[in-house]
């Protein structure tokens, strides 16, 4: 914990900026997460290979992962705590606020940029750890598999997709700062609790799993789940990227070779000043309004169906992500209609699927 936070202070990256919230501030980042994922990755393979020359194995976390899981629950409660007050009284910004009710307050969370010491607490909690730790944990549960079975090839092709997956996430870090979790969660143990023990124990089921049930797929299999998996990871850092160019070049970029249909929605902060965004509904932003979601649903079922079907557990957190992308269509939509008004009706009319065409 302490060393991400290192990474995530000291090393260099260029700066990014996420959406303006409703009282009008603009949270500014250090684009750093890629640097710090790499440095962290080379760090471990580096220790790893210290410890096994000493007769040491960084496995041990998992021989005693329920003991982390407990420290870290013990941890996000005082954590959460001090955020709630220091929402009370040390505001970091003018987003901040009381329902009323402390119970909730703690749930929920009293500020929605919290910093301490200059550190933004939720790309701590939710990047330099969170989804820090969630590949760390696939590594090490990895090479318990290796000590225990030697080469397993269900292990490895799980491991394999997960792993392209976070190089995808922190090389699009600057995008994630403008996502739902971002942008509406404030800082509570809803959100903090989750990333630091929630992501920690529960995304991580399935390389846990493989651990003490080796499944073994083939060749053919492993190859054939391979691909599909790296296709899902494909498509979804396209859909990404086609919002992210639309972004920079203020709407005016092909699209699949052909100029971007967009709506240039305006909305009016709590102040009273009037902004515009832009609402891309052509590429994979036209199939469907949260289209994205699929391909990362695919991505999460094929780096878990090499645990085969004898068991419901290790499909929890693919079916825990169903449900949470699909409620999360809802709750956009839901945002988004409260923000832009008309604008985001007339979308609707040009993008009439939330997230699968002539489905859903």
């Amino acid at each position: 914990m302490l060393f991400a936070l290192f990474l995530q202070v000291t090393m260099p990256g260029p700066r990014a900026e996420g959406p303006v919230t409703p009282k009008g501030n603009v949270p500014v980042y250090k684009d750093n997460g890629f640097v710090c994922f790499l440095v962290t990755i080379a760090s471990f393979v580096g220790l790893t290979f210290y410890l096994k020359k000493h007769g040491l194995t960084p496995t041990v976390v998992y021989d005693r992962f329920d003991e982390v899981l407990v420290t870290l629950t013990l941890f996000s409660l005082v954590f959460c705590l001090v955020l709630q007050f220091k929402g009370y009284f040390f505001p970091s910004s003018s987003d901040h606020g009381s329902s009323g009710n402390l119970l909730f307050d703690f749930y929920w969370g009293t500020e929605l940029y919290p910093r301490v010491f200059g550190v933004d607490v939720k790309v701590f909690t939710n990047c330099r750890f969170g989804m820090t730790v969630w590949p760390l944990l696939c590594l090490i549960f990895a090479l318990k598999s290796y000590e225990l079975h030697g080469f397993v090839d269900s292990m490895w092709v799980s491991c394999f997709l997960q792993m392209v997956y976070f190089t995808k996430f922190f090389w699009w870090e600057a995008g994630y700062m403008r996502t739902i979790d971002i942008m509406v969660d404030r800082a509570g143990y809803y959100i903090c609790w989750g990333c630091l023990v929630y992501v920690t124990g529960f995304y991580t089921s399935v390389s846990l799993y493989l651990v003490n049930k080796p499944v073994h797929l083939g060749t053919p299999l492993s190859a054939v789940i391979l691909i599909l998996g790296v296709f899902s990871i494909a498509i979804n850092f396209l859909a990404d990227k086609q919002k992210q160019d639309i972004r920079a070049s203020d709407g005016k970029c092909l699209i699949w070779g052909k100029p971007a249909k967009v709506i240039r929605a305006q909305y009016v902060l709590e102040s009273g000043e009037k902004r515009e965004s832009i609402l891309l509904a052509s590429g994979w932003w036209g199939v469907a309004r949260h289209f994205h979601y699929v391909p990362e649903l695919l991505l999460a079922f094929f780096w878990t169906v090499p645990a085969g079907f004898e068991n419901l557990m290790p499909y929890s957190y693919v079916i825990f992500l169903f449900i949470l992308l699909t409620h999360r269509t809802f709750r956009d939509d839901e945002k988004c209609g409260a923000k832009y008004t008309t604008f985001w009706e007339t979308y609707c009319k040009h993008v009439p699927y939330k997230m699968i065409p002539g489905v859903f």
